[in-house]
């Protein structure tokens, strides 16, 4: 996947300040059509993670607001799930081409809330959340029952229908793209939506929904805001949700796997990652320098998938640590709506210091910092949360950097001989999201990529996450699979016509 880097057409020079207000003073909840307040007006702050400044208000759902969610969308449910394939697929069409008409706003007002570069949200989150509505459009209009007949007698018949309510919660990574992985699937399917992004970052999806509101009919999709632990445990169990869909860590993905066993209903869930970036000596050098940083340094590290264990064969391991530790030193960290800034804040000063914590227990425990290692400088972002690029060496793969999730652009480097050693190491994880291998040798590469126990594995690439290609976790990486038809089937159940054409009796009484 190639990156270019966009000319942006706002008013004003946005360096150390941003000119220009694109958001409102306060955020309402959308509920059943309408934006209105949460009960009692409660309201919870949001700041920009890059500068420290207030930004605004959003609504605090109560458990109320969430019974009202659930009951509007239960209201809305059987006109929906009557819509025709055609008539939502020309919704899903329709939604796409307005975020494609308002790229730029969306990718600023997620660029200022999460703290991801500009670059980044107007080349990667916005177009390919645009395309995830796009790609399921496709799905369901390809998508057919069956018809099978048993025997002479006997026609079976299997239709596909929406599950019904479903709650989808969605994390601060990739507030925006994780609500297109989750709507598009769920909207085409038939299905009504009780829907809670990340209180960190709300502001994407309340103005997608500004945005795509007149599309669909009211309380299809309603979004109540609010922390996890209490709107987001309101719509966990809340007794009238028939799915429930979650993306975040794995210590909070058991609690929305109980929720779901309790009232026996399926939850899909894409968790946390040590995903393990293998380089052969026989690897397209320069290629696998970039791969590496896209694996670890893209959205600040802040990736379930990211590439944060690099094994290196030993034959290249101190010219491929040289070479990285130059790359690294050479990213430019800064404000994240300039144009060329490659690497821009963590989501908040809190997540800073565990990553920083976590550089001083990989120290700790004999790991080397061979760059970076501490928080990063940046004019105008002094109150920003800014981490160096990180490369910690003479890691062994039983330290606790190199098996707890970092979730920032730190990386640990272990060196491997051989091709049975390192498929030991990578496999020695109780996570199994994403991992790539890098080799010339395509038998090597995918005999490799086969014996890691992953959701997904790369040859010679990282992070690339096309709608079309599942992705999903092994172990305590997750359930299910998204971005691909396949999670069709966590938003449908089938229902199966058994019809005999005997005119005869069963002769049994």
């Amino acid at each position: 996947m190639q990156y270019n880097v966009y000319k942006f057409n706002w008013e004003g020079n946005f360096m150390a300040t941003v000119p220009k207000k694109i958001w409102q003073d306060s955020y309402q909840l959308y509920i059943g059509g309408q934006w209105r307040d949460a009960e009692g007006g409660k309201t919870f702050d949001v700041y920009n993670p890059a500068n420290g400044e207030f930004m605004t208000k959003c609504a605090a759902a109560s458990k109320q607001d969430v019974d009202n969610a659930v009951q509007a969308a239960w209201d809305a449910f059987p006109a929906w799930k009557k819509t025709s394939t055609a008539e939502r697929a020309a919704i899903l069409l329709k939604i796409a081409d307005i975020i494609d008409a308002n790229k730029e706003h969306l990718a600023m007002i997620e660029t200022l809330d999460n703290g991801k570069p500009i670059r980044e949200t107007m080349n990667i989150d916005i177009p390919m959340g645009s395309d995830h509505f796009r790609y399921f459009a496709g799905v369901i209009r390809s998508e057919e029952g069956s018809a099978n007949m048993i025997n002479e007698n006997t026609l079976s018949l299997i239709l596909n229908e929406p599950i019904g309510v479903v709650g989808q919660i969605v994390p601060w990574n990739f507030p925006y793209l994780m609500a297109a992985w989750k709507l598009a699937p769920a909207l085409g399917a038939g299905d009504c939506i009780v829907f809670k992004p990340s209180s960190t970052t709300s502001l994407s999806v309340l103005e997608l929904m500004k945005l795509i509101e007149n599309e669909l009919p009211p309380g299809v999709l309603n979004i109540v805001t609010g922390s996890g632990g209490k709107t987001g445990q309101y719509v966990l169990d809340h007794p009238d949700i028939c799915k429930l869909a979650f993306t975040g860590s794995t210590e909070v993905g058991y609690s929305v796997a109980d929720a779901a066993a309790k009232k026996l209903i399926p939850a899909t869930l894409e968790l946390g990652g040590k995903s393990a970036n293998i380089y052969f000596d026989d690897c397209n050098f320069d290629k696998a320098i970039d791969g590496a940083c896209l694996g670890i340094l893209f959205n600040q590290g802040q990736v379930c998938c990211a590439g944060s264990r690099i094994f290196v064969q030993d034959t290249i391991y101190d010219k491929f640590l040289a070479a990285l530790k130059a790359k690294f030193e050479s990213v430019k960290v800064g404000l994240p709506w300039e144009p060329d800034t490659q690497m821009g804040s963590q989501i908040d000063n809190r997540q800073l210091e565990k990553i920083l914590n976590y550089v001083e227990i990989g120290k700790a425990e004999g790991a080397k910092v061979i760059t970076g290692g501490a928080k990063a400088k940046v004019e105008g972002g002094e109150k920003g949360a800014f981490m160096q690029p990180t490369l910690l060496a003479d890691v062994d793969n039983k330290m606790r950097i190199a098996c707890e999730e970092i979730f920032g652009p730190v990386a640990v480097v272990i060196k491997f001989h051989d091709e049975d050693e390192v498929i030991k190491m990578a496999n020695d994880s109780e996570y199994g999201l994403g991992g790539a291998v890098w080799s010339k040798d395509i038998n090597r590469a995918l005999r490799v990529a086969r014996a890691i126990e992953t959701g997904r594995m790369w040859i010679n690439c990282y992070n690339d996450l096309p709608a079309g290609a599942p992705f999903g976790g092994y172990k305590k990486s997750g359930i299910g699979r998204e971005t691909h038809k396949l999670i069709m089937n966590a938003y449908t159940q089938k229902k199966n016509i058994y019809i005999s054409l005997s005119e005869a009796p069963s002769g049994l009484y």
